[in-house]
């Protein structure tokens, strides 16, 4: 197959995305908030929405800057995600974003690429946050367009944690994380072709696992308010499969939080050089 070199560095059209309380709530079940947290499950508290919320409205214009470049979704590798926050959202609004493969670079036997979104409010043109997602295409290589995006990798500090949060996933974890917008049928239908690269399995969505790692941070360092966070970022290592405990460990380093996220179960780190930075 051959990339769309041309789509490169170009913004894709502006995506429109509405949404209320109930959206919100429903992604904060998807990733697995508890009703102890009913400061963002409750109409009557607002409520105050997760700053992962971020790669909701972000997620179909990135799939429609993979699509311009031609790039095979059946050889999709998620491998990074940032998230930049600029003011927290609102319980509900209608907002515009913007995608762009930012590059193309080729890693032999397979290609990576970044692909950064802007989200803004529609009425107000306000940016609210900014995305940066990480993607490799796996056996598909000899394509290099554009600057390489130089990840940062951080690392917590030697030293045991200040707080661990542990959770078991639901089984159905994946069913309600999809109802927020990513319906891939990897992480739905046994039957699906690439269901047989994950033991036959369909796993959780790596951004699921993304969520929980935000939440743990905003309960064990913020006391449960998420308005200080600025900016998300993770590396996703391992896959995980409804059901299964996490366990996101968290060090406390001034305005950054370090920390990294693992299966109980196998004893595996699933989400690692994660950060939160806060105001």
């Amino acid at each position: 197959m051959t990339f769309a070199i041309d789509a490169v560095g170009k913004d894709t059209e502006p995506f429109s995305f509405s949404y209320t309380w109930k959206d919100a709530a429903l992604y904060a079940l998807g990733v697995g908030a508890k009703a102890s947290e009913l400061d963002y499950l409750y109409e009557g508290r607002g409520p105050r929405v997760l700053p992962s919320f971020a790669v909701i409205p972000a997620f179909e214009p990135v799939m429609r800057a993979i699509e311009r470049i031609n790039g095979p979704m059946d050889k999709v590798v998620h491998g990074t995600q940032r998230v930049k926050i600029h003011r927290p959202f609102a319980p509900k609004a209608t907002l515009r974003t913007t995608a762009v493969v930012q590059g193309l670079y080729d890693l032999k036997r397979m290609t990576q690429t970044t692909v950064k979104t802007t989200t803004r409010d529609a009425e107000t043109d306000e940016l609210l946050c900014e995305t940066s997602w990480g993607i490799l295409f796996l056996g598909i290589g000899g394509t290099s367009s554009g600057e390489r995006v130089q990840d940062e990798k951080p690392s917590p500090p030697s030293r045991p944690a200040d707080f661990t949060v542990e959770e078991q996933t639901l089984p159905e974890q994946a069913l309600l994380y999809r109802l927020s917008g990513d319906v891939n049928p990897l992480h739905a239908d046994p039957e699906f072709p690439l269901v047989a690269r994950f033991e036959n399995k369909p796993i959780l969505h790596g951004l699921a696992t993304f969520g929980y790692m935000t939440r743990a941070i905003v309960q064990g360092a913020l006391k449960g308010d998420s308005s200080k966070v600025t900016a998300l970022q993770g590396r996703f290592s391992k896959p995980v499969w409804p059901g299964e405990t996490l366990v996101t460990e968290g060090w406390i380093e001034g305005s950054r939080v370090f920390a990294r996220t693992s299966v109980k179960e196998r004893n595996e780190v699933v989400l690692s050089h994660c950060a939160a930075d806060l105001a």
